[in-house]
């Protein structure tokens, strides 16, 4: 199967205007700490994150290079000093930033990329050997597990490719639906460090599958084992089910975010379960702050008041919430209808938003569905308003009220129109009455119209002018019916 599987490196070839876009301040009105954003990550992940830092926020780019060249001492592939250069020399080739040149930062360690290539040359020829006198001598588990480290040793040396083409070869040495499971979620890992996120749900049905086999054939042997009590396998099945669902949970919710479904996604995030039922997922891929922000920001964008009320309402979820204390704030505010503090945190955060490698294209959407829910939800008890007083509640100008309240009178969101000169939004007023009546006659028309086709059809049965079938037909027919008789 091919995956296309998006660039190691952030791309630094976008026009200017795109990039100037993503440029994000960090001062007193943007606060972010960098320090302790990415203490909450660990591996490839932290360094992928660090670059988009890098790209989105030259405030602190000499900070996170740093960090960066720190980051990857840690891992396995050299090429990952190139990959963050670029990415620093492309935020100072911009006209507004005043970096310093990358020597007067930080240094390439060549020793130590020099040791790690000798390194890595030595054990992929080693596990390549290892797996080729498996395949000689025939052993299934054996090819297997040397597909499986031959996967393990690629993504960790940054070579995607292969490491996707080495995972989905063991496949076809599985001998247990575990192997399977085990062969999907390392998939899964591998798609999201990736971004691939229309690969993402395929392999969480592969999953799901895999987990549905083995908790069968574990409740078949349990179930001979005592004898035939069909009520011995059911914690078995609940434990196994509970320790690798709420990773399929995230990762399908990461997918919905990445394809812009976001009610789907809130849903799935709303699933997932405590950060311990992770496991090693928390850091490597993600940290528990995020889950908060992703399933708050999709919950806000695309679902009622009455579900968002879940959020707090939900003991786990709320666990998360409790890592970003701005989250709660927002949505206590949302729920209040203080959508002037709403709006206000969500440009206070924004930078936070913008630097997370998930979230930054989708917050510019969510933001704005955000905001044009609450204007909506604020018209809502009024038959008129004057714009003003929209502006006041908002935090807008009376001219950016306007032109907000028309395009949603335009999308049909909002049932309207605008006194431009009076400067007053008033509610379309609709005639109940005639609605009621329009609807009772359609509805007797309805009757009258099936009344007539069924007295139509009497009249042709009494004279007897009805098309009968074929004799054969009608044999079979009758054979049909005796034997559902029977």
């Amino acid at each position: 199967m091919e995956i296309d599987f998006l660039d190691n490196e952030v791309s630094v070839s976008q026009p200017s205007a795109v990039q100037r876009r993503r440029i994000r301040p960090v001062d007193d009105a943007h606060p972010f700490d960098l320090d302790a954003y990415i203490s909450g990550y660990s591996g490839r992940t932290a360094f992928d994150r660090l670059v988009h830092i890098i790209l989105t926020c030259p405030a602190v780019a000499p900070q996170a290079l740093k960090l960066a060249f720190a980051q990857i001492e840690g891992l396995r592939d050299p090429s990952l000093y190139q990959t963050a250069m670029n990415a620093y020399d492309a935020v100072a080739d911009l006209p507004e930033s005043q970096l310093l040149p990358i020597s007067e930062v930080c240094q390439v360690n060549t020793a130590w990329c020099e040791g790690v290539v000798k390194k890595n040359q030595t054990e992929r020829t080693k596990l390549e050997v290892e797996l080729k006198t498996y395949s000689n001598n025939m052993i299934k588990e054996s090819i297997r597990m040397g597909h499986r480290d031959l996967g393990d040793f690629y993504r960790a040396t940054g070579d995607y490719t292969q490491a996707l083409k080495h995972y989905t070869k063991s496949r076809e040495f599985c001998s247990t639906s575990q192997h399977v499971l085990d062969m999907c979620l390392s998939v899964l890992e591998l798609v999201i460090e990736q971004r691939n996120y229309a690969h993402i749900s395929s392999y969480i049905f592969k999953a799901e599958g895999a987990l549905e086999a083995a908790s069968a054939a574990a409740a078949s042997s349990t179930a001979s084992a005592s004898g035939g009590n069909s009520a011995a396998p059911a914690p078995k099945r609940s434990a196994e089910r509970d320790q690798v669902q709420p990773k399929l949970n995230f990762a399908m919710a990461l997918s919905h975010l990445g394809q812009a479904n976001y009610e789907k996604a809130a849903h799935f995030f709303l699933k997932v379960g405590p950060s311990d039922s992770l496991g090693d997922w928390i850091g490597k891929l993600v940290a528990p702050g995020d889950i908060a922000i992703y399933g708050t920001l999709c919950a806000l964008a695309s679902m009622s008041r009455s579900a968002i009320k879940s959020l707090t309402g939900n003991a786990i979820f709320s666990a998360y919430i409790e890592q970003e204390p701005y989250i709660r704030e927002l949505i206590q505010s949302y729920l209040s209808s203080d959508f002037k503090n709403v709006l206000e945190l969500l440009e206070r955060y924004s930078t936070r938003h913008y630097v997370d490698i998930h979230l930054y294209p989708h917050v510019y959407d969510l933001t704005n569905l955000i905001r044009n829910v609450a204007v909506v939800l604020y018209f809502q008890p009024f038959q008129t308003i004057r714009l003003d007083r929209m502006s006041v509640a908002f935090g807008w100008t009376v001219e950016e009220v306007e032109k907000a309240v028309v395009a949603l009178i335009q999308s049909g969101q909002i049932q309207g129109r605008v006194d431009s000169q009076n400067k007053i939004l008033k509610a379309r007023k609709v005639d109940h009455r005639a609605e009621l009546f329009a609807h009772a006659m359609k509805t007797a028309d309805e009757i009258q119209s099936t009344n007539r086709k069924l007295l139509l059809r009497m009249r042709l049965q009494q004279a007897d002018l009805v098309v009968k079938p074929p004799k054969s037909r009608r044999e079979q027919d009758r054979t049909m019916e005796l034997l559902q008789g029977d």
